[in-house]
């Protein structure tokens, strides 16, 4: 007999009566506990309630040791989910030793792999605020080393005494959360350019009918008719 305190099964069950569904998912009324705990033990399976606040609970023939496997599973996935998306922050010292700074950069490389923004700081004090050149020069060697998990949020900034650099971690090869790029339109087709229309041709008069003049085109202007030699 199992004895779960999250989840009620078999004889732990107290409600006299149950909403009984079987190991395939069939819905079969209400049932005495007795009977339904009974019926779990013979197909070898145990009598799990899944809706205890239900009137009357309902319960499900189904192997339990699964049940609780899956629901591992499934809490352990709801975890990560709340911790990611959490701004972390590292605080360096301008004159960090370089073990020391590849210390700090491989737990930033985990940070970032649990999908959490990151906020590197190089922490000035005293005389380190004349060498400010240095703290830069830390900030683009942790952004260059992490250029591959880590995408930069703008450039180093200086905040009083303290410099500062934004780390957001990537997904696929680019940053959380960005943009995803516009599919491209297709190219609207190009116009049609009219056809040339070619000159109508000049259809040819057709003869005149005898003792009607011709019809004379405006623009060639009509020959001269010879003149008649007299006597003929």
């Amino acid at each position: 007999m199992y004895n779960d305190k999250r989840v009620r099964v078999n004889r732990n069950i107290t409600s006299p009566q149950v909403r009984l569904i079987d190991m395939h998912g069939t819905m079969l009324g209400i049932k005495p506990l007795i009977e339904a705990v009974n019926m779990a033990k013979g197909s070898g399976l145990d009598l799990v309630e899944i809706s205890p606040a239900a009137n009357p609970p309902v319960c499900k023939v189904m192997d339990f040791s699964k049940f609780l496997y899956e629901k591992d599973k499934e809490d352990r996935e709801n975890r990560k989910k709340q911790k990611a998306g959490v701004l972390k922050e590292i605080r360096l010292n301008p004159r960090i030793a370089s073990h020391d700074l590849q210390t700090k950069i491989k737990h930033i490389e985990g940070f970032l792999k649990e999908h959490n923004k990151v906020r590197v700081t190089v922490v000035f004090r005293g005389r380190e605020n004349q060498h400010r050149n240095l703290g830069e020069e830390i900030l683009n060697a942790v952004r260059d080393h992490l250029s591959t998990v880590g995408a930069p949020e703008g450039r180093p900034q200086m905040m009083g005494n303290r410099m500062s650099i934004m780390l957001a971690p990537m997904q696929h090869g680019k940053p959380a959360g960005a943009p995803k790029p516009a599919a491209a339109k297709p190219a609207a087709p190009a116009a049609a350019k009219p056809a040339v229309q070619a000159a109508p041709a000049v259809k040819p008069a057709a003869p005149a009918a005898p003792g009607v003049a011709p019809v004379v085109s405006p623009v060639i202007p009509p020959a001269p008719k010879p003149e008649q030699a007299p006597g003929v």
